[in-house]
């Protein structure tokens, strides 16, 4: 359960986030401060990301105890999924059309899910910060036709992934492996995915502490490895 810490009503950006509360495993910092592109790239750059919410409340900003994270030397790539890779015949694009990924996701329907927390003031958000540099897409295609995908934020070295998307078998997760490639060739080294699912524990995912993932974090942000070129001459 999230407990609601008051957010002063006047804000500056971009917002001067705290750390959570000590015993506060939901990591709540914040409510309702403004999707903006300071804000955004603000929070990431603290380990801090806004959490689905209902139509019309307030938005939480969170940092959760503890951290999920995929690490590429723990991937595990069932050999199905190598083969379905391998004959699928599909393309992989970066940064092709994000507004359609990010339109996807919040609209293909999921078994686990009544809605989607994707609303619109999230799209809008995220979509002014890809168009800023920091939030990138990865695209599946069928031909000339949208399959699959994900999207996330690149805080300045670390790739944090918010949601992906499948209209065919396997699309999101090829998407995945594409990222993955991508971002190694890069010198990255693993992936935030937030919060552990069984898909994602699957491939090889897991929970870390939050001082430990604040550690990785700060690491990969002194690193400064550009993990999206194109996105630098922005």
């Amino acid at each position: 359960m999230i407990r609601r810490r008051r957010t002063p009503r006047v804000m500056h950006e971009p917002f001067a986030f705290s750390d959570p509360e000590p015993g506060d495993d939901a990591g709540l910092v914040a409510f309702n401060v403004p999707l903006t592109v300071a804000n955004l790239r603000a929070a990431y750059r603290r380990g801090i990301f806004p959490w689905p919410h209902e139509q019309g409340a307030p938005i939480p900003w969170v940092s959760p105890e503890p951290r999920a994270v995929l690490e590429f030397d723990r991937l595990r790539v069932p050999s199905s999924l190598t083969q379905a890779r391998r004959n699928c015949g599909w393309t992989f694009t970066i940064d092709r059309d994000f507004p359609a990924v990010i339109a996807a996701c919040a609209s293909v329907p999921r078994r686990d899910q009544p809605g989607t927390w994707i609303l619109p003031a999230m799209r809008k958000g995220y979509s002014a910060l890809h168009r800023a540099g920091g939030a990138h897409s990865v695209e599946v295609w069928e031909g000339a036709t949208l399959i699959g995908g994900l999207y996330g934020v690149d805080p300045g070295g670390v790739f944090v992934g918010e949601s992906m998307f499948r209209l065919r078998p396997n699309a999101s997760k090829l998407a995945l492996l594409h990222l993955i490639d991508h971002l190694a060739a890069r010198g990255a080294r693993w992936i935030d995915i937030q919060q552990l699912t069984p898909h994602m524990e699957a491939l090889g995912a897991h929970e870390i502490p939050r001082a430990n993932y604040m550690q990785r974090l700060a690491e990969a942000l002194d690193a400064g490895l550009v993990l999206f070129p194109a996105a630098a001459q922005r």
